[in-house]
């Protein structure tokens, strides 16, 4: 049965038992009522007034009766022309909804509905008009993502296609500087490949994790005495203050990837004679490293855009020197383990920080 049917029915349904309860009631007690109250008047007049009072009692049932009839009648039909306005009220925001639903499904993302003045079916009208929004983002997402990404591609091709055409003219040769160049190239797209590859695991949460008990201040320490030589040679000093355990459950090798990627772009941004801070510390219950510089630093509207994809802060140098996902990544990554990556800058010129945020491991017997 229809929702409009259905409505319909109830509200008739509601009416006619009210009808006929009234029927049944006023039916019962008006003749004994009445009766009642004749029964005063004869025995003030006699006896003589027996006919009579028959006849009017009669005539009493039958007026009451034409009256009910009547008066059940014209309820219900006026109970069943409200219902039919109220449903027709309750259902045209359902169908604007429905409308509203078959766009989006067309692609039609700008699609909205008019919240109606009905509580419950202004929160159905809001989650709809919240799911559009949020399918027209992901697609608006999508559509740059195929974009930076064909940009991206385009300055390795363009330098292959190059070299090619050089070597089928004549102007290169098949040198091993030549061929160096042409592998450098390569490598470059098949780095773009596998980020691309790693952002879309990491943004879908199917990244491959295996979670060991772990101390993160350890995980820490490890990344940044690795790339302490790069550190040496760029004359930017490196602080390490990870003395403190902080106990977590965490895939190593992917914090480590999260880490060494701030440690990397706290290095490019900062100049020789800067200094890249990495401290690790437990409270509550989360655990936390924050890798901070005195380089370039963010503008407040950059400070989250710097996680998007491919981003780029408008007339800075690069933070990187990869395929500009590697902070999505991290990002995903870290929102995998249950944490997050964030960012802070006092603004630019005033260097930045970056933390990871993990939750301690539960106390209680190691787990592998």
């Amino acid at each position: 049965m229809r929702l409009s049917l259905r409505l319909f029915v109830s509200h008739a349904a509601v009416a006619v038992v009210g009808a006929v309860v009234a029927f049944g009631t006023v039916r019962l007690l008006a003749p004994s009522l009445f009766d009642q109250r004749m029964g005063m008047l004869d025995e003030d007049h006699g006896m003589g007034m027996a006919a009579t009072m028959t006849r009017v009692h009669a005539a009493f049932l039958t007026s009451l009766d034409t009256a009910l009839l009547v008066g059940v009648g014209a309820s219900v039909v006026v109970a069943g022309i409200v219902a039919a306005a109220v449903t027709r009220r309750l259902l045209r925001p359902l169908d604007a909804v429905r409308s509203a639903t078959r766009r989006i499904a067309a692609g039609h993302y700008q699609s909205s509905v008019a919240l109606p003045s009905e509580p419950e079916l202004a929160a159905l009208a809001t989650d709809v008009n919240t799911l559009a929004r949020a399918l027209g983002d992901t697609e608006s997402r999508r559509s740059r993502l195929l974009g930076e990404a064909a940009h991206e591609m385009r300055t390795p091709l363009t330098a292959l296609d190059g070299y090619v055409e050089g070597l089928i003219d004549g102007v290169f040769t098949a040198s091993p500087d030549t061929l160096a160049s042409l592998s450098e190239e390569l490598r470059r797209l098949h780095r773009l490949a596998d980020d691309l590859s790693s952002v879309s695991r990491a943004q879908e949460q199917r990244l491959d994790l295996h979670l060991v008990d772990a101390d993160l201040a350890e995980i820490a320490r490890r990344a940044a005495v690795r790339l302490s030589s790069q550190f040496e040679d760029a004359q930017v000093a490196l602080v390490i203050d990870t003395d403190r355990a902080v106990p977590v459950h965490v895939d190593p090798d992917r914090i480590t990837q999260v880490l060494t990627n701030l440690l990397g772009n706290a290095l490019l941004a900062t100049p020789a004679g800067g200094t890249v801070t990495i401290t690790a510390h437990g409270d509550g219950s989360r655990g936390e490293v924050v890798v901070t510089d005195t380089g370039a630093g963010l503008a407040e509207q950059d400070i989250e855009r710097v996680f998007e994809r491919f981003y780029r802060v408008p007339g800075r140098p690069r933070r990187s020197a990869g395929s500009g996902v590697g902070l999505t990544i991290a990002r995903g990554i870290a929102r995998g383990h249950g944490g997050d990556v964030t960012a802070s800058s006092p603004g630019p010129g005033k260097g930045a920080g970056f933390a990871l945020v993990l939750p301690l491991r539960p106390s209680g017997p190691p787990r592998a």
